[in-house]
């Protein structure tokens, strides 16, 4: 995941990949039949992780986290930012079908999680009952793509624009603006 987040599909070897990891490249084909199939085994890890951040949160009976939070908890939580994967996946989608069909299915089931988290939240009297979960999921992975882009770009917004943009969103969902 490290050598994919911080680089690129395209420009990442199996052999970068299997140094890093410390284990041979016969190793790395024997649990993964392509470049392909581990880029997805790692989308699927990121999110996994992820989740399980938002999952705790849930539990803990704290709505979810804006996207401007993710500035804050994803690298200390994740280590892999699962956007900038995601980002390179929308780089590739347009050459590669399998790999578009396997992001469009991906971001749906991210999509619906983030969705049925605010649906919960609203039950729990947290979120503001009249905001719509589904655009307010796709609001939500607006909000870490741009987090993946300024991540990428450094210096497009830094952790003060972040915390204005969490502001402004909890105020929202919560109702109080």
């Amino acid at each position: 995941m490290t050598v994919f987040s911080t680089g690129s599909y395209s420009g990442a070897t199996t052999a970068e990949i299997a140094r890093v990891a410390g284990i041979s490249e016969p190793i790395l084909y024997r649990h993964f039949g392509s470049k392909r199939e581990l880029y997805f085994a790692c989308l699927d890890e990121a999110w996994l992780r992820l989740r399980q951040v938002f999952a705790e949160k849930l539990q803990q009976g704290e709505a979810l986290p804006v996207p401007a939070e993710m500035a804050f908890r994803l690298r200390q939580a994740v280590h892999v930012l699962p956007p900038n994967l995601w980002i390179q996946a929308l780089t590739e989608a347009g050459e590669d079908p399998e790999i578009a069909r396997y992001l469009r299915r991906h971001m749906r089931d991210v999509h619906d999680f983030m969705a049925d988290g605010i649906r919960e939240a609203q039950v729990a009297g947290k979120l503001a009952a009249d905001r719509d979960p589904d655009a307010e999921a796709w609001i939500f992975l607006g909000g870490i793509l741009l987090l993946s882009v300024a991540d990428r770009l450094g210096g497009l917004l830094d952790d003060e624009d972040f915390a204005a943009i969490a502001t402004q969103r909890i105020r929202w969902l919560s109702g109080a603006g």
